[in-house]
């Protein structure tokens, strides 16, 4: 996997963050990872319900000087089976 690409969304608020790490997963060839750096607090909240309607999957999260570092992933499709 590449390096994380980062999301600044600090300083916005909910839904922002949400809504910019939503965007970029659209934009991404899996596998994926991703840093959302946010201020909002509910992003602690809003980040994981999105990940699991997306099939995403939160890895890392951390409080550094009130900001909120989330790192999350998208797996590449399993191959099929016959």
């Amino acid at each position: 996997m590449t390096d994380p690409i980062v999301i600044d969304a600090r300083g916005h608020r909910c839904p922002t963050p949400s809504l910019r790490l939503m965007k970029a997963l659209r934009g991404a060839t899996p596998p994926a990872r991703f840093v959302l750096l946010a201020t909002d607090p509910m992003a602690r909240i809003d980040v994981p319900y999105l990940m699991s309607q997306t099939g995403g999957r939160v890895t890392q999260v951390e409080d550094v000087d009130g900001v909120i570092r989330l790192t999350v992933e998208i797996a590449a499709p399993a191959a099929p089976t016959d």
